[in-house]
């Protein structure tokens, strides 16, 4: 392996600022910590955050809003202007697939064009679309709505694995891409596939076709060679690399700031951010983590397993917990076997939303059914019939064949999928209803949002330690009086009760 030190001459142009992209409240929460980053753990990071000097920070995708409602009782839309506000000298950006937003299914473009201008109306200033299977048509639509309401869009390239994604094939993407009138492009490797080889020659190809406009890599660390890969990224010419502070990093996240900087000021390029900044973000998120019994993010080692099934690390756990839910999850491997056998049958689409849970959810189905595509998803039933657009590669004929010989396929040969007019969808829940609570009844079902009005909103104060909270409990516990009063150093708590 050739030295990196030293190595920013084999750039054109000799040495070069990188850029840094923050995933710190958008990835690396929804990669340890299931989306829930509520505004009480956000709120104390944000300045720090934004005076870092990162190029970009991302915030919010249409699943995290879901998430805040349903588990954390939070009004999404609170703590976006809450943490968007709170970061003035930062661009915040969002992330939104081009036809779908939470649902693995399709979303009318009314609300997907209404969506992107109530977030930019929020203080979002750049988005990343993305869209598995390249419909231009869609992501040039969002592109257009982005910029027309001031903000920045950069089209997504999602990395996969296969016989068929070739880097010629993604050069033609990027071609496409750029065509539409994007301010960038990025390629993220959510399921840490890329190698150091395949990763120079795959930047390089879509740098060519990008030309001037900025390459972003996010490279998730499943196998553990992302760090490795965002050298070779940067000497292949992309421009900015994404990175999660420290406690939400590697793993099934982003590699963290504090590495990556290091890595990037070793092999000659340059790194504005101020580095004082990251250490106490660090802790404090450190200091949520063993308040709320949260994990911390940890290296894992390279399997050549990943190769086979390309799960993208998050959903490993969801899978695992729907098979012990039945009782079953000692055949965890074996689904993940039978989501590599899916994958080839249905002509190797992408595994990243919808594909990687429409992909997993049916390997589930085959495996505990025991008789393969006997149920088979509306979600895949979408995807065969085309509604998602067109495979990477032709569907086996067989497995074909069989999907659409269940009753409920055959509903879709003449379907199309509904383009309601917001006016339309107004007068479900009132025409006097806000665009931003249209939205959310849209995306969240109705009894979740209610419970959430219902729920009195509260601030949690991280600033004890994970000790004294754990003492704080031990006192509770064992006291078998009616009064409790707790000093430490400038922190007090009295409780009063009836036992």
């Amino acid at each position: 392996m050739s030295s990196y030190l030293d190595s920013a001459d084999r750039s054109v142009g000799g040495k070069r600022t990188i850029d840094i992209v923050d995933q710190t409240l958008r990835d690396g929460p929804q990669s340890w910590w299931g989306m829930r980053m509520t505004k009480s753990i956000g709120l104390p990071i944000a300045a720090e955050l934004d005076r870092t000097g990162f190029r970009t920070i991302d915030l919010v995708g249409s699943s995290i809003f879901e998430v805040l409602v349903r588990h954390c009782k939070e009004d999404p839309w609170d703590q976006l202007i809450s943490l968007s506000k709170a970061m003035p000298h930062t661009t915040v950006r969002a992330g939104t697939r081009s036809n779908g937003i939470v649902t693995f299914g399709l979303t009318a473009d009314s609300v997907m064009d209404l969506w992107v201008e109530r977030l930019c109306a929020h203080g979002i200033g750049s988005f990343w679309i993305y869209d598995g299977l390249f419909n231009t048509d869609k992501i040039g639509r969002l592109v257009k709505v982005a910029q027309s309401n001031g903000a920045q869009a950069l089209p997504c390239i999602l990395y996969a694995d296969s016989p068929y994604h070739t880097d010629e094939y993604y050069a033609a993407r990027t071609r496409e891409l750029v065509a539409l009138g994007a301010d960038g492009i990025e390629l993220e490797d959510a399921a840490g596939l890329l190698t150091p080889e395949r990763t120079r020659t795959l930047i390089a190809a879509i740098k060519a076709e990008a030309g001037d406009l900025p390459v972003e890599a996010h490279f998730h660390s499943n196998n553990a060679l992302s760090p490795m890969n965002y050298l070779e990224a940067v000497l292949a010419g992309a421009d900015r690399v994404h990175s999660a502070s420290r406690p939400l990093a590697a793993g099934v996240s982003l590699p963290s700031t504090e590495n990556t900087v290091a890595n990037l000021r070793y092999a000659g390029f340059d790194v504005d951010i101020d580095d004082s900044r990251l250490e106490p973000v660090e802790k404090h998120l450190v200091n949520v983590a063993g308040l709320d019994d949260l994990p911390v993010g940890a290296p894992v080692e390279f399997s050549l397993y990943q190769y086979r099934h390309q799960l993208p690390g998050g959903m490993a756990g969801t899978f695992k917990a729907q098979l012990r839910d039945r009782g079953m999850e000692d055949r965890f491997e074996e689904v993940l076997d039978e989501m590599s056998t899916i994958r080839k049958e249905l002509g190797y689409p992408v595994m990243a939303t919808p594909f990687s849970q429409l992909v997993g959810t049916q390997a589930v189905l085959n495996v505990v059914t025991g008789n393969r595509y006997s149920v088979v998803p509306d979600e895949v039933l979408l995807y065969a019939n085309g509604f998602y657009g067109d495979s990477v590669a032709p569907i086996d004929e067989n497995v074909l064949d069989k999907i659409m010989d269940s009753p409920k396929a055959k509903t879709y040969r003449d379907w199309e999928p509904p383009q309601p007019e917001l006016s339309e969808l107004r007068k479900k829940f009132g025409k006097d209803i806000s665009d931003d609570e249209l939205i959310l009844r849209l995306l969240v079902p109705e009894h979740d949002i209610d419970v959430m009005r219902a729920t009195p909103q509260r601030t949690v104060d991280y600033g004890l330690s994970s000790r004294e909270v754990a003492n704080i409990k031990k006192l509770i516990a064992t006291s078998v009086g009616a009064y409790l009063h707790i000093e430490s150093g400038g922190f007090e708590l009295t409780l009063h009760g009836d036992h």
